[in-house]
């Protein structure tokens, strides 16, 4: 296998503990709707996708529409806990101080909350200006549309970039775009079977600890993906 060129990192769950706060959010105002559903079902079913996503599958599922001021309100809601409440995942700075290949953001949060929530956690200025939001460049993950642009930019074949992700969504949408992948465990809402999941959606291995990440790079340089 060629020696990787590229490394795209996932925002949210990877780089920044935010999917919890946000499912907590979630999961608080659903219930002004009448919709009683745990945070943590929130985070198994549906970390990855879009906000939107995430409420248009609740709509079909419950047949409840919800107001365009109610989704405001949850999207508000998840901006303002982020701004304060949002963490970066252990080892975050550690491991990029370690990794000397060119590197990116790939996300599915808009360019606005990814620039709130990486500069609150010291973060921003280690990525800018390569932190792209698939809001920008097409569709969303699962589809590989952010996935592309990133290797679009970089001018990188698809086997030549290594994504981390930790989602199912994710990890399909960066092996739909022809890349390598990461799975990742290590957030606040990571569940039983996490890992067999992420390697069922195409993750060539999973890791739980972002320490890891530097030398898992390294050997994949040499490790074949059967």
């Amino acid at each position: 296998m060629p020696q990787p060129q590229l490394l795209i990192f996932d925002c949210d769950g990877v780089l920044i503990d935010s999917e919890v706060v946000a499912a907590k959010v979630e999961a608080e105002l659903l219930r002004d709707e009448g919709i009683e559903i745990e945070a943590s079902e929130l985070t198994t079913r549906f970390a990855g996708l879009t906000f939107a996503a995430t409420m248009a599958r609740l709509s079909e599922e419950t047949g409840h529409r919800f107001s365009e001021a109610f989704l405001k309100r949850v999207d508000d809601e998840i901006d303002r806990r982020l701004a304060t409440e949002a963490e970066e995942i252990a080892g975050a700075h550690d491991m990029l101080d370690r990794l000397d290949l060119p590197r990116c953001i790939c996300s599915n949060s808009t360019a606005a909350r990814l620039e709130m929530e990486l500069d609150h956690v010291g973060l921003w200025d280690r990525f800018r200006p390569y932190v792209f939001s698939a809001v920008d460049v097409g569709q969303p993950k699962p589809a590989p549309d952010v996935f592309r642009h990133a290797l679009k930019v970089f001018d990188v074949p698809g086997h030549a970039a290594v994504v981390i992700e930790d989602s199912v969504h994710g990890v399909q949408g960066a092996k739909a775009a022809g890349c390598r992948v990461v799975g990742f465990t290590g957030a606040g809402h990571s569940y039983l079977g996490h890992a067999d999941a992420l390697t069922e959606a195409g993750a060539e291995t999973v890791i739980s600890r972002l320490a890891d990440f530097p030398a898992l790079v390294e050997v994949l340089a040499v490790w074949q993906d059967d």
